[in-house]
């Protein structure tokens, strides 16, 4: 069932039952790319994850057609909400990333009670943070070496944006969610 409906990728609510495309993403090195870890998982794994994810959700970015494009989630992370999102790579660089950026932001400032939601990308990965910007969120700073990918250490940038600089929908009228 479609939750969220954008003008070009509509979000889908992930279920147990799609954890296998879920997996094969994850164990594909190509779908990660270069700025995230490449942590292999199992689907005994990530069906105890779906089990038990507490405060968090993963929505699959879907075209018009239904084509599942990649994902997109929320997750609490401290007083706020976390999100993070991954495309596949044929399919980055159509705007499908930025629309299902806002309108997880659109979402989240509509139905939670929250002051911020915040977003960690590599500080070379400048498609990613262009993605974050046009969604209004700013660039707080550099967090050295919060990671360890690839048998080094490495760098996020942080990003926010906060319910004041939100204000309004841009994508998601006040009535999206559709049963």
């Amino acid at each position: 069932m479609t939750l969220l409906k954008g003008k070009k990728v509509d979000l889908e609510l992930a279920e147990k039952n799609d954890l296998p495309t879920i997996k094969q993403w994850a164990n594909d090195v190509e779908f990660v790319g270069e700025f995230e870890p490449f942590d292999q998982i199992s689907l005994d794994e990530l069906e105890k994850q779906h089990d038990g994810r507490g405060e968090g959700q993963w929505y699959f970015v879907e075209k018009k057609d239904g084509t599942k494009v990649g994902y997109i989630g929320h997750f609490k992370s401290k007083d706020c909400v976390g999100i993070g999102y991954m495309l596949v790579k044929a399919e980055r660089g159509k705007g499908y990333g930025g629309e299902a950026v806002q309108m997880m932001v659109d979402y989240l400032f509509l139905h939670k009670n929250i002051v911020r939601v915040q977003a960690e990308t590599h500080p070379d990965n400048g498609a990613s943070q262009r993605v974050l910007e046009k969604a209004g969120f700013k660039l707080e700073g550099h967090i050295r070496k919060s990671f360890f990918s690839r048998g080094v250490y490495r760098d996020t940038a942080m990003y926010s944006i906060l319910r004041e600089e939100w204000k309004e929908p841009k994508i998601l009228p006040i009535g999206h969610i559709r049963k």
